[in-house]
């Protein structure tokens, strides 16, 4: 099976008044550690969809990603969704996994899971939602680039296979949860367990 990576780079980072992407945490940025993640996933190929106004595309390349400019990325994050699984169908992908870079806690564990069984959607569940990273088939290909505006794939998860992971609920958007993510960073290695499917 043929399963990309989606990482969805190309936000302006509003709230936290800097580029979030290029964000170093524990000797490395946020959007070169979410590329890393997804990797050591083992997913086929790890697609990057950044802005054009992002420095960070080279490193991303140096780093083995398909790099994909979003000049839409104003609309949100559906635009971004849209330009990655374009790039995913292109490319034949029997499913992709998308994920953003400020989701500190991902493990290439739970990215795994999200894609074990490979004919449904599923996403990860913290914070008393279903929310990303999350996994979908080919299948749902057509119904993803019909997303629009800000909200992402929220409505298609609503019924989706569920992997839990409460250490998700941290992302970071603001200083503080730059400061949280600093403070957690070693304990949330050190205390990784696998996830667990609910349903």
């Amino acid at each position: 099976m043929s399963i990309a990576g989606v990482v969805l780079a190309a936000g302006s980072s509003s709230r936290l008044g800097r580029p979030k992407q290029t964000v170093v945490l524990d000797g490395e940025t946020l959007v070169e550690r979410a590329a890393r993640v997804a990797q050591e996933a083992r997913l086929s190929t790890v697609i990057a969809v950044v802005n054009p106004e992002g420095d960070f595309g080279h490193s991303l390349q140096r780093l083995g990603c398909l790099v994909v400019i979003n000049e839409g990325f104003a609309e949100g994050m559906a635009s971004s969704i849209r330009r990655g699984v374009a790039v995913a169908k292109m490319l034949k992908a029997s499913g992709v996994v998308l994920m953003t870079c400020d989701q500190v806690a991902v493990t290439p564990e739970h990215l795994r899971a999200l894609s074990e069984d490979t004919e449904s959607i599923a996403g990860s569940g913290y914070a008393g939602k279903i929310g990303i990273p999350a996994y979908f088939p080919a299948s749902s290909f057509d119904a993803l680039q019909q997303l629009s505006g800000d909200v992402g794939a929220r409505e298609m998860l609503r019924t989706a296979r569920v992997v839990v992971n409460e250490r998700l609920a941290l992302d970071i958007d603001t200083e503080e949860d730059l400061a949280r993510a600093e403070a957690t960073t070693d304990a949330i290695a050190s205390s990784a367990k696998p996830p667990r499917p609910l349903r």
